[in-house]
């Protein structure tokens, strides 16, 4: 029994998959691309963002307290943006360790202007856990990466309201 127990658990121990989804966001696309290059609206948006600083290399560090199910955590990571075609489309990487494990992810974001002015962003990324937070919490992911999203992409919306 002890030994189904671990089997269990070490098979659990890195869980990743595929999320998707699109958000429109009510305003142009290029002051979209704008906010989307600003750490400190990106802060502002990204839930669980504690810190989001400029490394010096073309990414961020970052400081996320981060709750998946029973697991919770303060992540320490980095941020990195590639792949950028103004105002077009990006992808961004993400690597955050804690004590319970370590979260990882790239995801492309696309973004399209909209015939009434504002923009779609078409976006898909591939969260993966390792570790404890895997083991305890990594059948739950799909659900909170979909629902991070939403969250993350109305307080956008709300930024993009803001005037300039």
């Amino acid at each position: 029994m002890v030994l189904e127990e671990a089997s269990v658990l070490a098979v659990a121990a890195e869980v990743s998959l595929q999320v998707d989804g699109s958000n429109i966001i009510q305003a142009p696309r290029e002051r979209v691309w704008a906010l989307l290059q600003d750490p400190a609206v990106l802060a502002r948006c990204v839930p669980g963002m504690q810190e989001l600083l400029p490394d010096g290399q073309g990414g961020y560090t970052a400081l996320m307290n981060v709750a998946v199910g029973p697991v919770k955590g303060t992540f320490k990571g980095k941020v990195k943006i590639s792949d950028e075609v103004p105002p077009e489309r990006m992808t961004l990487s993400v690597e955050a360790k804690a004590p319970t494990g370590v979260v990882t992810a790239v995801g492309q974001l696309n973004l399209s202007e909209l015939e009434d002015g504002s923009t779609r962003v078409d976006w898909a990324g591939e969260p993966k856990l390792m570790g404890m937070i895997a083991s305890l919490a990594g059948r739950l992911i799909g659900g909170i990466s979909k629902q991070q999203a939403d969250i993350f992409f109305s307080r956008l919306n709300t930024e993009a309201q803001q005037p300039v």
